[in-house]
């Protein structure tokens, strides 16, 4: 009993709220359709208008002008087992769809020059789960245990073409996050004594502002090399809280509050190799540096009593610790004719989150995904689709090993569908 109690303080405390905005099985791998059936691996071909996304710097190799509309439908399911409080549960299952918006055009003060602009959604999933399933962790009582998190990016990009065989590409960043949970919280006497638990919900958003850089080589008629830098982007996240145990003090039971998060540094190199007219082939390397923007995020309650009582327990403050993370990415494209194109691609997404800090609210599993795609094209309109796989590799935390972890197994599953139509003018 005593295991179990220290497991519920742990649990309370570490979920008292997130700061990850951008984390592994919530940011959306594939920025296109086309891009999804490929595994991402998309830094070195960059061949269409969500090169805005993956390297600007192709841009500027794009003909005329062209407007393309998708969507992923991102469905996440995820298990967790822990004996010792006899829980067997998984997530309920639910559809985070994102709406995407690319179009570029040449600028007519430059054939050099070319402009592009993208609405899409970088980032985008959720977790819920039944609250009969983990009441052992609250007292016997259900409530509910979910998270939505949301990430909106308006990009302007410009592409310049250097020499002929050379291009350099910026894009600006503009992201509105977006972020919602409920948990039970941890309910405390006046000398802090844990006495139970109440429903505890919080809603925010927040502006955040950041560049991407993208290069581009055409070694020969066969090879293309391309980087891409994305810088990290430091973003408050404003909201409220709300505590109904607080009336109980005589205290409101809202509160606003402010939270300083980070989207991490991204760094990409890519490979695109046509053995033939008809054939691509594409590698990818991205490796993204949490280690510099998922450490640790404190939240500053404007209310003073709210102020007071999250600092003095430590329940202003979520540990992450997380580690930098290297994705590997394959993809290849074949053109049957001039109506049809198959596409298909692996890719390793390692999770960043370290054991010592792993909780249910926020999984972060490692991925071995697969992705397949097609497009069938009507002279100007294309339509396009995806479909991506990702495998997670069960977590298994120790009890009692680490002060702020979650301990049990833990895994998710993610099936992701995607649908794009193009229109070339």
């Amino acid at each position: 009993m005593k295991r179990l109690l220290r497991v519920q303080v742990v649990l309370f405390t570490l979920i008292f709220m997130s700061g990850s905005l951008f984390a592994n099985g919530l940011s959306l791998n594939s920025i296109g359709v086309r891009a999804m059936g490929m595994g991402g691996a998309f830094v070195g071909l960059a061949d269409d208008n969500t090169a805005l996304y993956w390297n600007p710097a192709g841009l500027i190799n794009l003909e005329g002008t062209s407007v393309s509309l998708f969507a992923a439908d991102v469905i996440p399911s995820g298990t967790y087992q822990y004996d010792a409080a006899h829980i067997d549960t998984k997530t309920k299952t639910n559809h985070y769809i994102s709406p995407n918006l690319m179009a570029y055009w040449q600028c007519m003060l430059s054939s050099k020059l070319k402009i592009s602009l993208g609405a899409y959604v970088p980032a985008g999933l959720g977790t819920e789960w039944d609250g009969k399933d983990l009441a052992a962790f609250s007292g016997g009582t259900s409530y509910n245990w979910m998270s939505k998190i949301g990430v909106f990016n308006i990009s302007p990009a410009v592409s310049f073409k250097v020499t002929n065989n050379f291009s350099l590409g910026m894009a600006l960043n503009v992201y509105y996050g977006m972020f919602d949970m409920d948990r039970p919280a941890t309910v405390r006497d006046q000398t802090g004594t844990p006495v139970g638990f109440s429903q505890y919900s919080e809603s925010s958003t927040g502006f955040g502002y950041g560049v991407t850089l993208g290069a581009l080589m055409k070694v020969s008629d066969m090879i293309n090399l391309g980087l891409s830098f994305r810088t990290k982007t430091n973003v408050t996240m404003s909201g409220e809280a709300e505590n109904p145990a607080m009336a109980g003090a005589n205290l409101p039971t809202k509160s606003d509050f402010d939270r300083d998060v980070a989207w991490p540094m991204w760094i990409a190199g890519g490979i695109a190799v046509k053995p033939t007219k008809a054939w691509t082939v594409t590698f990818d390397l991205q490796w993204s540096q949490w280690s510099e923007s998922e450490k640790t995020f404190k939240t500053k309650f404007k209310d003073a009593n709210w102020a007071a009582g999250a600092a003095a327990f430590g329940d202003d403050t979520f540990k992450l610790y997380w580690e930098d993370a290297l994705q590997i990415r394959f993809g290849t494209e074949y053109h049957i004719n001039d109506a049809f194109t198959l596409r298909g691609g692996y890719y390793y997404d390692p999770a960043p989150a370290p054991d010592k800090t792993y909780n249910v609210l926020f999984p972060s599993i490692t991925y071995n995904a697969f992705t397949a795609g097609a497009t069938y094209q009507m002279g100007a309109v294309g339509i396009d689709a995806a479909f991506e796989y990702l495998k997670g590799a069960e977590r298994d935390i120790p009890t009692g090993k680490y002060a702020d972890a979650v301990p049990g197994k833990h895994n998710m599953d993610i099936i992701s569908i995607g649908l794009g139509l193009n229109y070339a003018f």
